[in-house]
């Protein structure tokens, strides 16, 4: 999917993907992980994130000391030199990039920091993690920058709506 037409899509589909996933969260069938974990390796096996990396030019992921600690080895410098030169703290007292895109993302969308990224880019888009439940409201904020999360969401408003 090309990103113009997913951010537009993305757009239209808000109100409706945001009332179905509040309504999904009170709900919380037994078998939401398993059916969310199949819609999001059958997502994962038509999308490419090297195509898109909306996500690292759209948002800045929380990083946590331990995501500091290694970028500042990965880096050659010392975690206060990370924070000061790449980070700022949010308005909940999250630290997070300064900017976006992110600094580490090159021009073909590969992570110079890849091995060493943070925890929240490791588990980016979280459609794979258990409890998916409690994880309804940022999947709602999610499907507005990933195709990914977009496609599972439609696939969860299909199975649940039969």
């Amino acid at each position: 999917m090309d990103l113009d037409r997913f951010k537009e899509q993305a757009k239209n589909q808000a109100r409706e993907n945001k009332q179905f996933l509040e309504k999904l969260r009170k709900r919380k069938p037994a078998d939401l992980d398993q059916v969310t974990l199949d819609l999001h390796h059958e997502a994962f096996a038509h999308i490419d994130c090297l195509t898109c990396a909306n996500c690292c030019k759209t948002t800045s992921p929380l990083l946590i000391d331990r995501d500091i600690d290694r970028l500042a080895r990965r880096l050659k410098m010392k975690p206060s030199q990370v924070v000061e030169t790449y980070l700022k703290v949010d308005e909940e007292g999250d630290y997070v990039f300064r900017e976006t895109p992110c600094p580490f993302l090159m021009g073909d969308n590969y992570c110079m920091v890849y091995e060493d990224r943070p925890r929240a880019c490791r588990e980016y888009p979280h459609t794979d993690r258990k409890r998916f439940y409690q994880l309804l409201k940022l999947s709602y904020k999610n499907t507005l920058v990933c195709p990914a999360v977009l496609k599972v969401v439609e696939g969860l408003k299909q199975h649940y709506r039969q």
